[in-house]
């Protein structure tokens, strides 16, 4: 009969390991359920692993417990202070987590069993530092915070929410999901960008080899030719190509402090609300950022009030789930004139900062009771207008380049050779 090896959770959490006869897998299957085991792995041994496994594990039984003390030490250690991710694995611990809530674990056993896997790697040592401090009582979120930069406020903000909703699994799904569509449209940027930074780098090399070669030459070819005068147009080109000649150095430098002090200004915690306020009147970045903030805060708020929770609490957590100081600021006026008593919808007509057809499909909801259902579908239309905005903006990018470095080789290569002709139609 065929032996299988078998990893499964048992109902306390705990992982339970060992070998099985069975006819087949289903078979197998069927009698560790019987026996409340959830099978994490299962796979059928062949006679001489089986063979090599008893041995194995009767060496093992015969060990002293000195010796299985020093096998554990050689365990990989666990870092000390904060584990930094990679962005995939952030998307996969988001996953996996997901996942075993999902399935009907609680979240420390759930930690567990990513903290048992062989194959997580930084996410081991990350799932068995928030373990430890879950444990302790302290919120999940507060855990994440602890651990791992790499999560950001606004995923220990969500994870929040979703505690206190009871809604985490459905809130680090919609997470997962955020952060995969994120990375899929840098590495679509990048893809579109690798032939326009080719044009631009091209333009460039063309622009040096003006400059330091062709305009010189054709200036002292003007001036030798008896009769010879510079047109208009080619002395701005000559008179710029100087100017950049004697001071690109102080150009140069004068961008790069230029930028330090606009990221010092931008770091400041009091320009802050004044830079998001900015971004959100940025040409066609403002309109992304402002409905991915429609996207989320909507997404959220059906994931809250869905789960029970009081519309009011339900918008202190989103609030606090928005990056945009600007944007929070809005929500905060919401908050200001809920809790004053007034409805949803009102609060947002009062306010004045959000789109009509979002105040219709709430003001929908709470008139027939379904504000959850409400709050989900204009979620999804306003995921749909920032998918054509994120497509819109790809589509612009490579003839937005073509036509600016096709304009400024062109307008040079015109002002050199209409230089050109007149210098000849001088001579003659």
């Amino acid at each position: 009969m065929p032996l299988f090896a078998y990893k499964a959770l048992a109902s306390n959490g705990s992982v339970s390991t060992g070998e099985i006869d069975a006819t087949d897998r289903p078979e197998a299957l069927r009698m560790l359920d019987r026996k409340g085991l959830q099978p994490v792995n299962l796979r059928e041994t062949a006679p001489a692993v089986q063979a090599a496994k008893k041995s194995a594990a009767k060496a093992k039984s015969e060990e002293s417990p000195r010796a299985v003390a020093k096998a554990n030490a050689k365990e990989a250690p666990i870092p000390e202070g904060p584990i930094k991710l990679k962005r995939q694995e952030v998307v996969l611990f988001t996953e996996e987590l997901s996942d075993m809530l999902s399935a009907g674990l609680q979240l420390e056993p759930a930690l567990k069993s990513m903290e048992n896997r062989q194959e997580l790697g930084n996410l081991k040592a990350v799932s068995f530092k928030i373990r430890q401090i879950v444990r302790d009582g302290v919120n999940f979120s507060v855990a994440l915070k602890k651990v791992s930069p790499s999560f950001g406020s606004l995923y220990c903000s969500l994870a929040a929410a979703g505690e206190a909703s009871g809604a985490l699994d459905t809130i680090l799904k919609r997470q997962a999901h955020y952060l995969k569509t994120l990375a899929e449209l840098q590495s679509r940027l990048i893809l579109a960008m690798i032939y326009p930074a080719f044009l631009v780098l091209a333009g460039i090399v063309v622009s040096i080899v003006f400059v330091t070669t062709l305009i010189p030459q054709l200036t002292q070819l003007i001036e030798s030719t008896p009769g010879g005068k510079i047109p208009l147009g080619a002395a701005i080109l000559i008179a710029v190509s100087d100017f950049l000649s004697k001071w690109w150095i102080v150009i140069v430098l004068t961008l790069i402090a230029s930028f330090v002090f606009f990221k010092a200004w931008k770091d400041n915690a009091a320009n802050q609300p004044t830079w998001d306020r900015m971004k959100l009147k940025l040409p066609l970045i403002g309109r992304v950022i402002t409905s991915r903030f429609y996207v989320q805060f909507l997404e959220t708020m059906a994931n809250l009030v869905g789960n029970g929770l009081p519309l009011l609490r339900a918008l202190e957590l989103s609030r606090d789930a928005t990056q945009n100081r600007s944007l929070r600021a809005e929500l905060n006026k919401v908050i200001d004139q809920v809790g004053d008593g007034r409805s949803f919808s009102k609060a947002l007509i009062r306010n004045g900062a959000f789109p009509p057809l979002l105040i219709d499909m709430i003001s929908v909801g709470e008139q027939t009771g379904k504000i959850d259902q409400s709050l989900r579908r204009a979620a999804e239309r306003y995921d749909k207008e920032l998918d054509k905005d994120l497509q819109r903006i790809m589509a612009l990018i490579m003839p937005s380049v073509l036509i600016v470095m096709a304009g400024l080789i062109g307008a040079m290569a015109y002002l050199m050779i209409t230089a050109i002709f007149q210098t000849i139609s001088n001579l003659g």
